[in-house]
Order: C-alpha cells, then structure tokens, then sequence
C-alpha cells in the first residue's frame, strides 16, 4: 500500500457541485449590484475561499464578508444540493475502503455543510473525518484545513496523500510535505497543477485507484 490515508476534496473532486456555486455567486452580484464575471470565470468561485473570490471579481474588500453572507444566504438553502457525486466515485470510494484505506475530506467549504451535502448523498459513512473550514475565517485556506485535519486525527504526512482537482490542493498540501494527485475532472488548471508539483494527474477513476495504489 504506498499510501494509508487519503485525503479528499469536496467540490470538483467527490462532487459536482458547479450548479449551485455558480448560481449562489451570481445571485450574490446582482444583489450587489455589481456586473458579475463571464459564465467561465465564475468556475473558479469552486475551491478557493469565497472572500478572495468575490474581492479578486469586483467586490471591494470592505464588502466581502457581506458578499458571503448574501452567497451563503442563496447556497445554505438552495445550492448546496445543486449538486451530485462524480459517476463511479462512490464505487471508488466503497473499494477504497473495503481495502483499508483511511478515507477523509479536506475540503475549504464550511464543515457544516461540508457535512450536510455528503449525508445528502449518502457519503458520509466511507470516510473516518470530514475537516471543513470555519464560518468565521478563522480556518479557509487549504493548508490550514489539512493541518486541522491531521491534528484531530493525530497522523502525519508519511502515508498521506490529498487528492483535488485544482491549484489550492496541491499547493495547500505542499504547506505540509504532503503530495497531491490531481484530478481533471473537476474546475482546476491542469498545466497549472502540474507547474506546482502534483504527483499524479488522473483523467478518471480507474487512473485514480492505480495512482494510489
């Protein structure tokens, strides 16, 4: 076994969930009333904290916690289960598992809800923690969900591998000597991801069962 603990991301790697980010941060610019980015632009409200996101589009910084709150308002009752599991992951997920594996989410959305979409779909009970960040900000950044992550269940980066589909995943686990495959299924830049040092880039799940293997 080359590695025991397996670390996953949420949005753009377990799930879809474009439909109800996307949407959620549409209905935040136009209760705003600020020109939201092109439709392609607002992929990449998928993965890293949603300050940064609204602030690096058009929100000036002393409104991005507003911005969030009017997100949240939209995706906490509605798009958070716009949402489904990638075809063929929860099989992966159930091999995984039956071989051994230490299954876990680090994911930059909130725990809560974190929490939430994966009972939605029946997920919760392949993985031994789900790590999310905090409402508050005090816990966003990938790294800092990983390095909560590995406190709680008192592992270190040897035998421990994160697997995401975009550049927040292979850098915030880089933070922590850990590698990262890189999944292209998912919201990410793929050169992008490679250029950072991603171990791995995996075009579907059999790809991603021998890269772990």
């Amino acid at each position: 076994m080359k590695y025991k603990n397996l670390l996953f991301d949420l949005d753009g790697t377990l799930t879809d969930s474009s439909e109800g980010i996307t949407k959620s941060a549409l209905y935040t610019f136009e209760k705003m009333q600020i020109t939201p980015p092109e439709e392609s632009e607002l992929y990449t409200f998928i993965g890293p904290p949603l300050g940064y996101s609204f602030v690096k589009h058009g929100v000036e910084e002393k409104d991005k916690d507003k911005a969030v709150a009017i997100y949240r308002e939209r995706y906490n009752s509605i798009g958070k289960f716009e949402n489904a599991p990638y075809r063929g992951m929860i099989d992966l997920l159930k091999k995984f598992k039956d071989e051994g594996y230490k299954l876990y989410v680090a994911t930059s959305k909130p725990e809560k809800t974190a929490i939430e979409v994966l009972d939605h779909f029946d997920m919760t009970g392949y993985f031994d923690e789900i790590a999310g960040a905090t409402v508050d900000g005090s816990r966003e950044k990938k790294d800092d969900v990983i390095r909560y992550l590995l406190d709680k269940i008192g592992e270190d980066e040897s035998d421990t591998v994160m697997i995401g589909d975009t550049n927040y995943d292979v850098l915030g686990a880089a933070e922590l000597g850990i590698p990262c495959i890189a999944v292209t299924w998912g919201f990410g830049d793929i050169d992008d991801m490679k250029k950072s040092g991603a171990v791995a880039i995996v075009s579907s799940m059999d790809e991603l069962y021998e890269a772990v293997r």
